[in-house]
C-alpha cells in the first residue's frame, strides 16, 4: 500500500536492479532535483553535470571571484569563463576548477578579462533563461559567441557538446592556469598528440597544497590549428610545459555544427586518464551519456522513495538527497591506481578510493544517513580513511585530492569510523581501533593539554573550547568501540576523556567558555561574542557551543540544573538576541534567536528536547525550520551546504528522526513531513514508513508501531531500521 501510493504520486517505471531476483519499481525522481537550490545566498553548491559520488564535476565557472563563489558559480552572476572538470560543493573555501574549457568564436584575448570590460578578455555573458540544470546534465547559451554548450559526465570523464555558428574562426580554449578560490597553478603541460587527441596535466597549490591532475581529451572533429600560450604569451610547438599554459584549438564550422569533446581525468597519469576515458565513454553518443548519468542518479535517489504533500516538498527533499551524493568523490582510476597522501602511487582494486572528506560537517547527520542508504559506499569511505591513516599517521581531518588540509577542529573521522563499526559496516576492526586511538593520542592542537589537564588552556590554543568539546565527543566514541572490543582499561580511559566537556563549563555564568587555569576563566566574557579564527569558538559563540555535548545529554542536563532548567535555557536559545561582534564568522547564519541552522554545531540541538520530556518542542522547531529555512529557490539554504550535511539534516528530519549521539545508531524522533517512505538498503532489506494523519496541524507523534507491535523504545534504533519491516507513525495535535 505504501509503495503503491508512492508510485501513484511519483509515477514509476519498472527496472531490473542489482542481484535482486524480483523486479522493483523506480520512480522518475530526477524530475524533482533542482540543482539551483543553494546556488545563491551562501549555499556555495556545485552547479553542473556529474554522477553520484563521481570524480568529475563538470560545470561553469564565473568570472567573479570571492567567498560566495567557492564552487566557482553563483546564481547572481551572468558571466562564464569556461567549464571546469572539478568543483567543490558547499564549502567555505574555494579550490579545484581544473582543466577549464571555453568555446570561442573570433579573435579575442586569451586572458579571461575584467568585469564589465569584455574587450579585456574572452569571457561571455549568459542569461538564466537560456540555461538548463538537471541531475547529470547542464546546458547554457553563451551570448557573446552564439554557442550552445552542453555538458554531462561519468565517474572519471566529462563529455562536452558545443554547437557553433558558421565561422572560419571557431575555437576551443584549454585553460590550465585557471583555478577556483585559493587554487593557483604551479606547473602545467599540454600536448597535441594527433589532430583529435590532447593530453596534459595541471599541478596546483591552494587549500590542497599539492594537487596533481592529469587529463586526456578526444575530439570528434580534427583540429585545424593549434596555438599554445604560457602566461598569455604565445609559444612555439604542439607540446609545452609552463606555469600557466593555455591552448587554442581552431576549427572551421558550419551553422549549428556540433563539436564533441571527451575529457578523462586521473590523479596518477595521462595514460590512466586516457584509459578511464576509453572505458567510461567508448562512443560518441552524447545523449546516451546524459541518459546514463540520469539513470545513475535515478537509481540512487530511488533508494529512498517518499510521498509528500506537494511538488515543492518533493523538490526540496530530492534535491537535498542529491546534494548528499556529490561527495565524497571518486579518487582512483578504473584500474585501481590512486595517489596516496604521501604522494606515492598505489594500486588496489578491492575498494573505491574516495576524497573530499568534509568530516567536521558530515559526521553529524550525513554520514549516519549513508549508513542507512549507502552502506556499500560507507565501506569504501571507511576503507579510504583507514588508508589515509596508514599514509599520514592519523585519520583525515578535512581531506582533499590526496592532501590533508587540517581544516576545522577535532578528529571528526573518529565518530564516523566508530559509528560505522558499531553499525556493522565491514572493516578491519583492529586497524580501525588503532587509527582512532592514534589520532586521539597525538600531542598537537592542544591534545597534550587534554592528556595532562583534561582541558585546553584558552591562552595556549585558539578555538580551545570548540576543540575540547569536539575531542570529548570523539573520545566518547572511542570508548564505545573499546567496550565492544573488550578493551576495558581503554574504555575507562576514553570514557573519562569523554567527560572533559565539564571542564569548559562555568556554573556561575551557565555557559561553556575559555578556561585559563583551574581557577581562572578568560575575561571579558559574553555568550554572544564570536571572534572568527581568533577566539575560543569555531564559527560560533557560547550560546551555540554550550550544547555540543551530544555524547552525554543527561550529563549536560545535570550541569544546567536539571530538566526544567535545561528546557528553559534551550527555550532561551531560540529567542535571545545579542551582538556577536564585527569579527563574527560569516558561517553563523540561519539564526533563530542564537540557534544557527546555517552552521553544523547547532544541527542536533532541536532534538535535545526529547531528553527532557518535551519532544513536542522538537516537533515544532523541526517543522518551522523545514518550512522556513529550506526553500525551492537559489537562496534556499540557510548556510553553506558543506558537502551534504545541510541537506542531510533536511532528509533525515523529513523522515522523522535524527541522530544526536555521535555514534551507535540512536535516532531521536522528530516530526516527519513525509506521508510515506520506502527505504531500500544495500543489505537487501526494505523499511516501509507510513505516517498517518499527517498535516500542518498534526505535527506531534502520538504512537509508533513496528511490524504491527507497539514500538516502546525511546529512540528509533539503527539495528531495527536495517532489519527492514513496516514502521507506522500516528500523528495528531496532542502534545502529550
Amino acid at each position: 500500500m505504501v509503495f503503491a501510493m508512492t508510485c501513484a504520486v511519483l509515477g514509476c517505471v519498472k527496472k531490473e536492479r542489482g542481484n535482486a531476483a524480483k523486479t522493483i519499481a523506480e520512480a522518475n525522481l530526477v524530475q524533482y532535483v533542482n540543482p539551483y537550490i543553494g546556488s545563491g545566498g551562501h549555499g556555495h553548491v556545485f552547479v553542473g553535470a556529474n554522477v553520484p559520488f563521481g570524480g568529475v564535476q563538470l560545470g561553469p565557472v564565473n568570472l567573479t571571484e570571492g567567498w560566495d563563489w567557492c564552487s566557482g558559480y553563483h546564481y547572481s552572476d551572468s558571466t562564464i569563463i569556461g567549464f571546469a572538470h572539478t568543483h567543490l560543493s558547499g564549502t567555505g573555501i574555494g579550490d579545484l576548477g581544473d582543466v577549464l574549457v571555453m568555446p570561442i568564436v573570433g579573435e579575442v584575448a586569451v586572458a579571461k578579462g575584467k568585469p564589465e570590460q569584455p574587450d579585456t578578455g574572452y569571457f561571455s555573458y549568459f542569461d538564466h533563461e537560456n540555461e538548463t540544470v538537471e541531475a547529470g546534465y547542464y546546458r547554457v547559451h553563451l551570448d557573446r559567441y552564439d554557442v550552445n554548450a552542453e555538458l554531462t559526465a561519468t565517474e572519471r570523464a566529462g563529455f562536452h557538446r558545443y554547437t557553433f555558428p558558421e565561422s572560419e574562426d571557431s575555437k576551443l580554449l584549454f585553460n590550465l592556469k585557471q583555478g577556483i578560490g585559493w587554487d593557483v597553478s604551479t606547473k602545467t603541460h599540454i600536448e597535441l598528440v594527433n589532430d583529435t587527441t590532447l593530453t596534459g596535466y595541471r599541478y596546483s597549490k591552494g587549500w590542497a597544497k599539492d594537487q596533481k591532475l592529469y587529463f586526456a581529451a578526444k575530439l570528434s572533429k580534427p583540429v585545424a590549428s593549434f596555438e599554445v600560450f604560457d602566461e598569455n604569451k604565445p609559444k612555439e610547438g604542439t607540446s609545452y610545459t609552463g606555469k600557466q599554459i593555455k591552448a587554442l584549438l581552431g576549427f572551421s564550422t558550419t551553422a549549428d555544427e556540433g563539436i564533441l569533446l571527451k575529457v578523462g581525468v586521473s590523479p596518477v597519469s595521462t595514460k590512466n586518464a586516457l584509459e578511464n576515458l576509453k572505458q567510461e565513454i567508448p562512443h560518441w553518443d552524447f545523449d546516451k551519456t546524459v541518459a546514463d548519468a540520469k539513470d545513475k542518479w535515478n537509481h540512487e535517489l530511488n533508494k529512498i522513495q517518499v510521498a509528500m504533500g506537494d511538488e515543492v516538498a518533493l523538490t526540496k527533499f530530492y534535491t537535498g538527497l542529491y546534494h548528499t551524493m556529490i561527495a565524497p568523490s571518486v579518487f582512483n582510476d578504473i584500474n585501481g591506481d590512486y595517489a596516496g597522501d604521501d604522494g606515492k602511487i598505489r594500486n588496489d582494486t578491492s575498494f573505491t578510493n574516495l576524497t573530499t572528506f568534509s568530516l567536521w560537517d558530515i559526521y553529524r547527520g550525513c554520514s549516519p544517513l549513508y549508513t542507512i542508504f549507502q552502506q556499500d559506499r560507507m565501506e569504501d569511505m571507511v576503507q579510504s580513511m583507514l588508508k589515509i591513516y596508514e599514509q599520514q599517521g592519523k585519520l583525515p581531518v578535512w581531506h582533499l585530492v590526496g592532501n590533508e588540509t587540517n581544516t576545522m577542529p577535532g578528529y571528526s573521522a573518529v565518530p564516523i569510523v566508530v559509528d560505522a563499526y558499531l553499525k556493522g559496516i565491514p572493516m578491519d576492526p583492529e586497524l580501525a581501533y588503532k587509527a582512532v586511538t592514534t589520532s586521539a593520542m597525538r600531542d598537537d592542537l592542544g591534545l597534550d593539554k587534554v592528556k595532562e589537564l583534561g582541558y585546553i588552556s584558552a591562552d595556549g590554543e585558539v578555538e580551545s573550547v570548540s576543540k575540547g568539546l569536539e575531542y570529548a565527543l570523539a573520545d566518547w566514541c572511542i570508548a564505545q568501540m573499546a567496550k565492544e572490543l573488550g578493551k576495558q582499561e581503554d574504555y575507562e580511559y576514553y570514557a573519562k576523556r569523554g567527560q572533559n566537556y565539564r571542564n569548559y563549563f562555568d556554573p556561575e555564568v551557565g555557559f561553556m567558555r575559555g578556561r585559563i587555569s583551574e581557577k581562572k576563566w578568560r575575561e571579558p566574557f559574553s555568550p554572544f561574542t564570536s571572534v572568527h579564527m581568533k577566539g575560543d569558538f569555531t564559527e560560533g559563540n557560547a550560546w551555540q557551543y554550550t550544547w555540543l555535548v551530544p555524547q552525554d545529554v543527561d550529563g549536560l542536563v545535570g550541569l544546567l540544573g536539571g530538566k526544567e532548567a535545561f528546557a528553559a535555557k534551550l527555550d532561551s536559545l531560540f529567542m535571545v538576541e545579542g551582538d556577536m561582534g564585527e569579527e563574527a564568522s560569516n558561517d553563523i547564519t540561519g539564526l533563530i534567536g542564537q540557534y544557527a541552522q546555517g552552521n553544523e554545531p547547532s544541527h542536533h540541538v532541536t532534538y535535545m528536547y526529547a531528553y527532557v520530556d518535551q519532544s513536542y518542542k522538537t516537533a515544532e522547531k523541526v517543522r518551522y525550520i523545514l518550512k522556513n529555512l529550506y526553500a525551492n529557490d537559489p537562496d534556499g539554504l540557510s548556510g553553506n551546504e558543506d558537502v551534504g550535511q545541510m541537506s542531510a539534516w533536511l532528509v533525515l528530519s523529513s523522515l522523522g528522526f535524527y541522530p544526536v549521539e555521535p555514534a551507535g545508531g540512536k535516532y531521536v524522533w522528530g516530526s516527519p513531513t513525509v506521508n510515506d517512505a520506502v527505504i531500500r538498503m544495500d543489505n537487501g532489506k526494505t523499511l516501509e514508513l507510513t505516517v498517518n494523519n499527517n498535516s500542518p496541524e498534526n505535527i506531534y507523534i502520538q504512537e509508533v508501531t513496528f511490524n504491527g507491535k507497539p514500538y516502546s523504545k525511546q529512540f528509533l534504533m539503527h539495528e531495527d531500521i536495517i532489519k527492514g519491516g513496516k514502521l507506522v507513525v500516528e500523528m495528531g495535535n496532542s502534545k502529550e
